[in-house]
């Protein structure tokens, strides 16, 4: 089985598909800034769920983030189970630089 994962821009999400097949078989919304992209929710279709579709969306959209020189802020809770499992993708994680005092 051969997962595609593709930038949907127009959609701010990345979408899998398997096989060639036009349907999407899974995507993850994000929110992209000029430092920053927030994966905010990921979706796999049920009869792609525990085939890799979820995590060729993770590995393909870090890899680009990576590429464009940007932090990952990971809300969905896929994005950071996946991030805490592959330690190679945390140097990717968004520090906050906000200092609060008293």
């Amino acid at each position: 089985m051969a997962v595609e994962v593709a930038d949907a821009p127009e959609a701010k999400r990345y979408e899998a598909r398997v096989d060639g097949a036009s349907a999407v078989a899974g995507f993850a919304q994000y929110i992209r800034t000029d430092e920053l992209v927030a994966f905010v929710h990921t979706e796999v279709a049920p009869e792609y769920e525990g085939k890799g579709v979820g995590s060729a969306l993770v590995r393909s959209s870090l890899d680009e983030a990576r590429s464009a020189g940007l932090r990952v802020l990971a809300t969905c809770p896929f994005y950071a189970g996946w991030i805490s499992r592959h330690p190679e993708y945390r140097d990717l994680a968004y520090q906050s630089q906000s200092k609060v005092s008293d």
